[in-house]
């Protein structure tokens, strides 16, 4: 004997099994991506000191526990174009997934030159972004 299932069908993979399931996936968690966040921050402290909240990035080191030199990694990405800029600040994680990692977008703020950064940026583009992130 053989049953009829009407309705709509959602195909489920749980490791390396798959099933069906009639109930629809969960929406995918969308947050901003973790170099959004970082470009966020690196605003921050160039703000706190610009302001002279803090007197340099060593204080600021010091008052986040972070290194000098992740200060300056963090504050490279300001050196990216404004148009790169504004990109990466709406770049989103999906389920976790990250769509650039800021080794990569470091390597293209350390670029010379915008039309450069640019060109650097369509290259990762093409390569590791998701369609959407463009």
């Amino acid at each position: 004997m053989s049953k009829v299932i009407t309705g709509a069908l959602y195909r489920v993979q749980r490791g390396h099994g798959k099933r069906f399931s009639t109930e629809p996936p969960p929406a995918p968690v969308r947050r901003p991506a973790r170099v959004a966040v970082m470009l966020a921050l690196a605003y921050k402290i160039q703000e706190a000191i610009t302001q002279g909240k803090v007197r340099d990035q060593a204080d600021v080191a010091r008052r986040l526990g972070f290194t000098r030199a992740r200060i300056t990694h963090l504050l490279d990405l300001l050196l990216l174009a404004p148009d790169l800029q504004e990109r990466v600040l709406f770049l989103e994680a999906v389920d976790g997934v990250q769509p650039l990692s800021e080794r990569a977008l470091r390597a293209v703020a350390h670029t010379r030159t915008w039309p450069d950064q640019r060109e650097q940026w369509e290259e990762i583009d093409r390569s590791k972004l998701p369609a959407e992130a463009t």
